[in-house]
């Protein structure tokens, strides 16, 4: 290690947030992010510190048919010293940009590591992806080498480019098998010499409203800057964390990576093709998980079973990647006595708005700004903060865990920084004691009657009901109100398309809602969603304004209810 200096201080930081654990006012007010200068690479520099000589699992993985994997610390830094030393012997060099397309298994955490130990840059991408997609990220981002699984390989055959290839898993014809890795020396090779501003990830955001972006994040703006994410899952030395997510995106990397190892945990992963909520429950027991991290649409599946087994080990649970409605969390807190905590971040910062370990929680606030995070509501009329309007960062206290900007795309990172802020394109209120209540995306509020709506809200009420398995609602045209709102619901099974359910609906959320707020327009279809699952009103609105004339056989309005009129 070339620089004890900088782990010391990481370390000095990661120790005062765990002391500061229960006391938000506190965290905030004393927090200080660590300066991290001269070489520093956060696999070498606090990873090998942290793992070599631990016999302590480092990664259980936990397959569908009962098998389990498990690897101590001291076998992911030996191990990741292996594949580091072939890659170097398969040309990777330091700043090449690599593609790593891999799912929740071993390699993928090897490689992680090996290429940070190489000064490399990682490009985490999902096995979901087709050629198209591919040829996409490999053009924008550069790619000089690409690690996938031998079932993904065909897919490569139609995206060009001049970039190694090399396969996990059965041997392909053209492409060098990762399994070679096992017979390298495991001896350290030494520091990569990168520093703090030097690149680390490439991340391609989702895409709900527009094309992808490429993020790029730096040697510490992800491995340092997670210390926001792990101040917020409560994660201790010694835990047992399970996160649910895909590879690829970037939350895999917040709660499966950077924040459990940050705070030596171990990273607890459950595989399945199709999601068992009772078959995670079990797991979630049986592996004495301590701290557990989903989207709400698991939580409203897990609320769905049998919570009556408890909580296990449970200590933290969480929910991020889309906002939470009360009633998963009462149901949480009810049956099993736990908090369910709610968090906000995006592929182009850490956690840094989040219901914190100890924190009161206010139903329908996703909590206060997370410690050394400046966040700020700017208004989108006067451009000055205050207690309404987008979710921003203060610029003028840029904060360690702040993406360096989106890679060959000037004018839109330019957009994004506009004015001193960091804008997020997320709409919110905050109260007086610094609770901030999501309100949506600024491209989905809308207004109806000169209200303005907020989709979530609605989508909220919507969700409550056991017919609906998800809600997704946009404005639509109306002579009288210029728009109201429509919503756009997929059915839980055992209900029908039908009037009478449409009529439950409205039923439903007449009975929660204030008048101006009221769906007026309903119509039961599947959600367009972008590859990692979120969903696309963009689509929504869209269809709405080329298609709406024509109407649909499963789409009903308040109106054709005389039962409403009274």
């Amino acid at each position: 290690m070339s620089d004890s200096s900088a782990t010391a201080r990481y370390r000095a930081a990661r120790d005062q947030l765990l002391a500061l654990r229960g006391d938000h006012a506190r965290a905030v007010a004393e927090f200080r992010w660590p300066e991290v200068d001269g070489p520093f690479s956060w696999a070498v520099d606090w990873f090998d510190v942290v793992a070599r000589g631990v016999d302590r699992p480092g990664l259980v993985i936990s397959e569908e048919d009962g098998t389990e994997g498990s690897w101590s610390f001291d076998t992911l830094a030996r191990r990741s010293d292996q594949v580091a030393a072939w890659l170097r012997d398969r040309g990777v060099r330091r700043g090449d940009r690599v593609v790593l397309m891999l799912g929740n298994q071993v390699e993928l955490w090897e490689s992680m590591l090996a290429v940070m130990k190489l000064g490399a840059v990682i490009m985490p991408t999902t096995t979901a992806l087709g050629p198209a997609d591919l040829a996409d990220r490999i053009g924008r981002g550069g790619a000089r080498h690409v690690v996938a699984n031998a079932a993904d390989a065909a897919k490569f055959a139609e995206v060009p480019g001049d970039y190694g290839r090399i396969v996990v898993g059965d041997a392909v014809a053209g492409w060098a098998p990762y399994a070679e890795a096992a017979t390298a020396p495991d001896e350290p090779l030494g520091h990569p010499g990168t520093t703090a501003t030097d690149p680390l990830l490439l991340y391609f955001t989702s895409g709900t409203t527009s094309r992808p972006k490429l993020v790029e994040h730096t040697q510490v703006s992800y491995p340092v800057g997670h210390l926001s994410t792990m101040y917020w899952l409560g994660v201790r030395p010694g835990d047992v964390h399970l996160n649910i997510s895909s590879p690829g995106w970037a939350k895999h990397a917040w709660s499966c990576f950077f924040a459990p190892w940050a705070a030596e945990a171990t990273v607890y992963l459950a595989n399945y093709r199709r999601f068992d909520a009772a078959a995670m429950l079990d797991r979630i027991r049986g592996a004495d998980v301590t701290t557990f991290c989903a989207p709400p649409t698991v939580w409203r599946m897990l609320i769905q079973a049998d919570l009556s087994g408890g909580p296990g080990a449970l200590r933290e649970v969480l929910a991020a990647g889309e906002p939470l409605n009360p009633e998963v969390i009462d149901q949480v807190q009810r049956h099993w006595g736990l908090t369910l905590r709610d968090g906000f971040g995006q592929t182009e910062t850490t956690a840094a708005v989040g219901n914190t370990p100890g924190s009161v929680v206010k139903p329908g606030s996703m909590g206060r700004a997370l410690p050394g995070v400046p966040v700020v509501l700017v208004d989108p009329v006067t451009g000055q903060p205050g207690d309404d309007g987008e979710i921003c960062l203060d610029l003028s206290r840029r904060p360690l865990n702040l993406m360096t900007g989106y890679q060959g795309d000037p004018e839109r990172a330019a957009e994004a920084m506009a004015g001193g802020w960091y804008h997020t394109g997320d709409v919110a209120t905050r109260d007086a004691e610094g609770y901030i209540t999501y309100v949506g995306r600024t491209d989905d509020v809308f207004k109806a009657s000169d209200y303005k709506i907020s989709p979530f809200e609605l989508e909220s009420v919507l969700i409550e009901h056991p017919a609906v398995v998800e809600a997704a609602v946009v404005p639509v045209p109306d002579p009288v109100r210029a728009a109201v709102p429509k919503a756009y619901v997929t059915l839980a099974p055992g209900w029908e398309p039908t009037a009478d359910t449409a009529l439950a609906l409205f039923r439903h959320t007449r009975d929660r809602l204030a008048p101006y707020l009221r769906v007026r327009r309903l119509e039961f279809a599947e959600l367009p969603k972008t590859v990692s699952g979120k969903i696309r009103r963009v689509e929504l609105r869209q269809r709405e304004e080329q298609l709406a004339p024509a109407g649909s056989d499963t789409e009903f309005a308040d109106g054709d209810f005389p039962e409403l009129r009274a």
